[in-house]
């Protein structure tokens, strides 16, 4: 039976790359599908994954309608046997009902993949949805590891150095703008998260003289690499 599937977990822990293994294990089984995503790190019309793995997508706006395009190309003769969808934090609610009703009515398997909570450790309001509507929600086994060595649990924003937990939810990471400067984002442990020690927060404090001894101790610094000669 079709199944709405949500996998979730933290960034970098291989929800992108497990989308595009999917997506090679059902067509080399013969089936045929789509491949959706949004605000993708490399830009439009693409899902990537940090190892350099990439496939060409169809973006999804907020004025796409998957039971509309999934339709469409049924009635043009087009088998539809499995959506991937990546980035699917990003999706609106109306969307996710969508994709429920692809799985209900015409059989079609959904595989969903999104991180759950943001920069401010709230829900997405796709991921929300997805979590009440999904025939299962599967963390991913992979998991992203803090600076300090510990499992990431949370996602930070880093604005120029330093982590913010205010601001517009959607910032797409690793650009230059200036109005908000350097965006990027980090994988923290709950500890540092809500110490907001980022990695670069941490090395500053390691270096700086007046830190005492145990702020250290309670958010260790990892070893630097010996240098080479």
């Amino acid at each position: 039976m079709a199944e709405l599937v949500f996998f979730s977990g933290t960034m970098d822990c291989g929800k992108s790359t497990l989308a595009l293994q999917m997506d090679h294990n059902n067509s080399a089984r013969g089936r045929q599908g789509l491949i959706f995503t949004k605000l993708d790190r490399m830009g439009e019309s693409v899902l990537s994954s940090r190892l350099g793995l990439s496939t060409p997508a169809i973006e999804v706006s907020d004025h796409l309608d998957f039971w509309d395009t999934v339709v469409e190309r049924l009635t043009q003769g087009a088998r539809v046997d499995y959506l991937i969808c990546d980035e699917a934090q990003f999706y609106t609610p109306e969307q996710v009902e969508q994709l429920a009703r692809l799985v209900d009515e015409l059989g079609i398997d959904v595989h969903a993949f999104g991180i759950t909570a943001d920069f401010r450790t709230e829900l997405f309001a796709g991921s929300r949805r997805l979590i009440e509507l999904a025939d299962r929600v599967q963390l991913l086994q992979v998991e992203a590891l803090c600076w300090c060595g510990r499992k990431a649990t949370h996602n930070a924003r880093i604005v120029d150095g330093v982590m913010v937990v205010e601001g517009e939810q959607v910032v797409v990471g690793d650009t230059a703008s200036a109005s908000v400067g350097l965006v990027e984002y980090e994988v923290l442990c709950r500890r540092h998260y809500m110490r907001r020690m980022n990695s670069h927060a941490a090395r500053a404090a390691a270096l700086s003289p007046d830190t005492l001894p145990f702020d250290l101790d309670v958010c260790a610094v990892p070893p630097q690499p010996p240098s080479r000669a």
